[in-house]
C-alpha cells in the first residue's frame, strides 16, 4: 500500500479514537492522538499538565489563527503567545512532519486543515446518533445517559469551537469531508474496515 494519511475528526461517544486505532492496526501504520500533546510538549518545552488541559481549546486571541507551518514567533521576546496558540502550532508541525515520513492515522487537532494540501490525506468524520453515544458515554464514565448527553453537548461544542477557530471552516459540515461514517449503525470494527477498505481503493 501507498502512502495514505487518514484523519479522524470526530462526535463524542462516536468511538472515533477507537476506530483511528483500528484503521491504524489494520493498516499497519502509525496512530496519532494524545501522544501529541507529549510530543508538542517535548518540542516546545511546554509544561505537560498545561498542554493536556489547553489540548483541543481555541484561545482567545485571533492574532495566530492563520500563524500555519510556521512556529517563527514562538521565539518572539515581545509577545506572550497564548498556551492554547503555542500548541496549535507546534502540533501542527509535529502533524506535517509526521505526514512527511508516511502513511498515518491522525485523530482530531484539526488534521484535515493542517494537511489540506497533501493528496495523500483522507479526511473522515465519525458520528453516531445521541443515544448510541449516550450509552457509550454513561458505560465508559459511570454516569447516567442523562449526565452523558450533558457532556456530550459540552465535548462537541468545545471541538467544534476549535476547529472553526482554528480552520474558519465549520466541524462536522458534511462537505468538508471526504468520507462522513455512522459508527452508530456500523459499529466500530465495520467503520474501520469500511475506512481501511476505502484507502486501499483510493489507490486504486
Amino acid at each position: 500500500m501507498g502512502k495514505i494519511i487518514i484523519t479522524i475528526a470526530r462526535q463524542y461517544g462516536s468511538g472515533g479514537r477507537y476506530i483511528g486505532e483500528l484503521i491504524a492496526k489494520a493498516l499497519d501504520i502509525p496512530f496519532y492522538d494524545q501522544n501529541l500533546i507529549t510530543l508538542a510538549a517535548e518540542k516546545s518545552d511546554l509544561c505537560h499538565e498545561a498542554a493536556a488541559e489547553a489540548d483541543e481549546r481555541n484561545a482567545s486571541s485571533l492574532l495566530y489563527t492563520l500563524a500555519m507551518g510556521s512556529t517563527a514567533m514562538l521565539h518572539s521576546p515581545h509577545y506572550n503567545m497564548p498556551i492554547n496558540d503555542k500548541l496549535f502550532l507546534v502540533q501542527s508541525e509535529i502533524i506535517k512532519e509526521a505526514a512527511a515520513k508516511g502513511s498515518a492515522v491522525i485523530v482530531g487537532r484539526c488534521a484535515d486543515y493542517v494537511l489540506r494540501d497533501d493528496p495523500n490525506t483522507l479526511s473522515v468524520f465519525i458520528h453516531a446518533d445521541s443515544k448510541v453515544r449516550a450509552k457509550n458515554i454513561a458505560e465508559r464514565n459511570g454516569i447516567t445517559e442523562s449526565e452523558a448527553l450533558t457532556l456530550i453537548a459540552k465535548t462537541d461544542r468545545r471541538r467544534a469551537n476549535y476547529y472553526n477557530f482554528y480552520t474558519g471552516k465549520r466541524w462536522g459540515e458534511m462537505t468538508g469531508y471526504d468520507l462522513c461514517v455512522n459508527a452508530g449503525k456500523l459499529g466500530a470494527e465495520r467503520a474501520a474496515k469500511l475506512i481501511a477498505d476505502y484507502a486501499k481503493m483510493l489507490e486504486q
